[in-house]
């Protein structure tokens, strides 16, 4: 794969890169937690990837768990477009569209403005669609998400950005690609992914995103319907009375990086276990 250029063509996957991910908590990284609780994700583990292989990389992550596409573009955008970088991950929506009323295609205009903005500043975007999960709780909202989708794939074609089409991506469809919330991916998610953005940008990767998952035993009915009930308990419960309550999961939370600041080498061979 060629590797991801800017606007004046230069490769941006090359020593003294800067990246910029912008959004929720997809971006955050939750459900990757490091052992102290913070969480890592696939956009921590694409710089650190990054580092490893390509050289120095400058990296900032200004995601927050539970932003609107609004909040995302209000507070994250400009704070992206100041730090000029050559590449800027963005991925927004997703929790407009669970709640009440939400429209696709007016999130897509906002979208469409903000991919605007950045490729005019210079910046590469990387833009995602969703994960294919029609299933559980989705299976509801899954029209919904798949309109969005098909409007992202415009929006990057319009403004020549790259694309992570998760949607074909039929690993992430696996149970063990997801945390225990059903709602964000497991680490083992967020590093297939890692690998698949790298991928995209042209990067040398090595391992496989698409690895088969290996054989596991059958999960009886007892014990999936125990599964079903602590899910509903532990999280979909308290999902649910933030809704009602007004409240969001990112409250009181703030950017985990939100500077553009050098990735420490060899981040991918000290958590080899763990790593893309």
């Amino acid at each position: 794969m060629t590797a991801a250029t800017g606007a004046d063509g230069a490769s941006l996957v090359r020593p003294g890169m800067s990246y910029v991910a912008v959004g929720d908590s997809f971006t955050e990284g939750v459900g990757d937690p490091y052992p102290d609780g913070v969480f890592r994700g696939w956009a921590d583990r694409l710089a650190e990837h990054l580092a490893d292989h390509v050289g120095e990389v400058r990296y900032a992550n200004l995601a927050v768990r539970g932003k609107l596409m609004r909040q995302i573009v209000t507070d994250q955008l400009p704070v992206a477009l100041d730090m000029a970088p050559d590449l800027v991950s963005l991925c927004a929506g997703g929790n407009d569209l669970l709640r009440p009323g939400g429209d696709p295609e007016r999130m897509a205009r906002v979208l469409d403005h903000a991919v605007g903005r950045l490729r005019a500043a210079g910046s590469q975007v990387v833009l995602f669609t969703g994960v294919n999960v029609g299933t559980g709780y989705m299976r509801g909202a899954i029209g919904l998400f798949a309109r969005y989708y098909m409007n992202v794939r415009a929006i990057a074609d319009a403004h020549d950005c790259l694309l992570v089409d998760q949607w074909s991506m039929r690993v992430l469809t696996d149970p063990r690609a997801w945390d225990a919330d059903r709602l964000h991916m497991s680490s083992e998610g967020h590093r297939r992914l890692a690998l698949r953005v790298a991928e995209v940008l042209g990067a040398p990767t090595g391992r496989r995103w698409d690895e088969p998952w290996p054989d596991r035993e059958p999960v009886s009915w007892t014990r999936a319907r125990r599964g079903d009930l602590a899910w509903a308990r532990e999280s979909l419960a308290p999902w649910i009375g933030r809704r009602l309550t007004g409240r969001s999961s990112g409250d009181g939370v703030t950017a985990k990086r939100p500077e553009l600041t050098p990735v420490a080498r060899g981040s991918v061979e000290r958590s080899e276990s763990e790593s893309v």
